[in-house]
């Protein structure tokens, strides 16, 4: 009897150790789901340009309090959207990240509203060795004659920052963010301005263009005054000579030799000299 009583107080033991474990387990699935929410990710590295779909991303648990803002939580809401930048796989889908609503795939959904995409054709100089790559920003360098004025003799050569902070959208045909291997390539795609556009085409008219990479985060402004030949070589105008200064006072006399006298005033108008000779002073006057 007494080993009956004990089995039974065994089994209920195991029972209620049984119930508290999945109580304490849906607590836990319970506070969990307080403090998550679901969010579209990135199920694989997403390109610029490209029209979403299921086959690319994926509902994730992100903790509630550190969810960024335009986050998606249903694939309905970004279902053939297309993406303005890079989304690497398990980043989440932002309203930042896509283009407006309605917008076609490739290089157009890439353009911010207000600017333009313009190709200008480089070699491995002007395209800074295959590193200006899409995502980086350049300024644009245009080396040209100067305005010419009639009475101008020197040479009016000027190299100029025309334009700076302009970003990268492809390289050839190449418009992913993802690769950072430097590409020597032919043609570079801009997004410029309308005005910056007007700029930039005046510019390859009428000069020589070349790209200058700069930081990703240097948004500090230029102000150069451009370079010429005559800054380059440091060349600066000859200082006029400076006159000598006339002698005041006449030159000393010179001592008159022994053999002669020094000429003297006689009475009237005539002028005489004395001489010196072995047999004496001889007076001649005229």
């Amino acid at each position: 009897m007494k080993g009956s009583k004990a089995m039974v107080m065994i089994g209920v033991s195991f029972a209620a150790a049984a119930g508290a474990a999945v109580l304490a387990s849906q607590w836990m699935n319970q506070q969990a789901d307080l403090n998550t929410r679901k969010v579209m990710v990135a199920s694989t590295d997403i390109n610029l340009g490209t029209r979403l779909s299921g086959d690319v991303v994926r509902l994730a648990d992100w903790p509630a309090d550190s969810v960024p803002a335009g986050a998606f939580s249903e694939a309905k809401q970004i279902d053939s959207r297309v993406t303005r930048v890079a989304v690497q796989r398990g980043e989440p889908i932002l309203e930042s990240k896509l283009a407006l609503p309605g917008a076609t795939g490739g290089l157009s959904a890439v353009v911010a509203e207000g600017k333009r995409a313009m190709t200008v054709r480089v070699n491995d100089v002007i395209g800074v060795a295959g590193f200006a790559l899409p995502g980086n920003y350049v300024d644009i360098l245009v080396s040209t004659q100067g305005e010419r004025r009639p009475s101008d003799t020197t040479d009016q050569s000027i190299s100029k920052l025309v334009l700076e902070r302009i970003l990268v959208l492809a390289v050839a045909q190449e418009a992913s963010q993802s690769d950072t291997k430097p590409k020597v390539v032919n043609a570079v795609t801009l997004e410029v301005t309308p005005e910056q556009a007007e700029k930039l085409d005046l510019a390859r008219s009428v000069g020589q263009l070349s790209l200058v990479l700069r930081n990703q985060i240097d948004q500090q402004p230029a102000e150069t005054a451009g370079a010429t030949k005559a800054t380059l070589l440091s060349q600066a105008k000859p200082e006029t000579p400076k006159a000598k200064p006339v002698q005041a006072t006449a030159e000393a006399a010179k001592p008159v030799s022994k053999n002669a006298g020094a000429p003297r005033q006689t009475a009237g108008s005539e002028q005489c000299q004395s001489v010196l000779t072995g047999s004496g002073r001889i007076t001649q006057c005229r």
